[in-house]
């Protein structure tokens, strides 16, 4: 293997270990803001929010007369939110779209799929085992989730090259992996921090 070559796959490792892990530590951030956001609407009293940087996030409120509106925030803002950015980067910064676009495909994926699948266990205590306790449908958790994972992954087609699958040979904007870089560093620090 050439020297430059395993410098492009190196650059190309950089890019997308930074971009899933601050895909999935964002996505959390915004899931859990649905759910603050329709728990303050609806008269909940919020108790705690927690954003790990490793593991799984989770907002608790001390009073939520409204459960089935509080438990939906987090999917439906989850998958807006990011939709947002996507059209504002598309709009302001169309040289990064690619990474909007991978953000709000992960975005509506995890949304979706989490959704879809939790609706199979009545009893858990993730969303969507709050839904349905507090009267929603398994059909509503699948009509919701399945199309909005496909809709992620349809995102994500035709991505590849950018991060440097297929023709393009590892070759990845460099600018792109610091800069992701950089923010998963951040928003790892800000979490930690918050945790203190």
């Amino acid at each position: 293997m050439r020297k430059s070559t395993l410098v492009n796959h190196c650059w190309q490792a950089l890019l997308m270990v930074a971009t899933v892990g601050l895909s999935w530590l964002l996505m959390m951030v915004l899931h859990e803001c649905g759910h603050v956001l329709h728990g303050g609407l609806s008269g909940a009293h919020l108790a705690h929010v927690d954003l790990p940087p490793w593991g799984f996030s989770r907002t608790d409120f001390a009073t939520n007369p409204h459960p089935l509106f509080v438990a939906w925030g987090g999917g439906i803002w989850g998958c807006l939110l990011p939709l947002a950015l996507l059209a504002l980067v598309r709009a302001t910064a169309w040289r990064f779209t690619y990474l909007a676009a991978w953000f709000a495909g992960f975005c509506l994926i995890a949304n979706g799929a989490y959704l879809a699948a939790g609706s199979f266990f009545r009893g858990g205590a993730d969303d969507a085992g709050a839904i349905l306790q507090a009267g929603g449908a398994q059909w509503q958790l699948l009509l919701f989730g399945i199309p909005v994972a496909a809709a992620g992954l349809y995102l994500w087609n035709g991505l590849g090259p950018q991060f440097g699958i297929g023709p393009s040979g590892g070759k990845v904007d460099r600018t792109a992996a610091i800069g992701m870089a950089v923010a998963l560093l951040v928003v790892v620090l800000l979490e930690i921090a918050a945790a203190l």
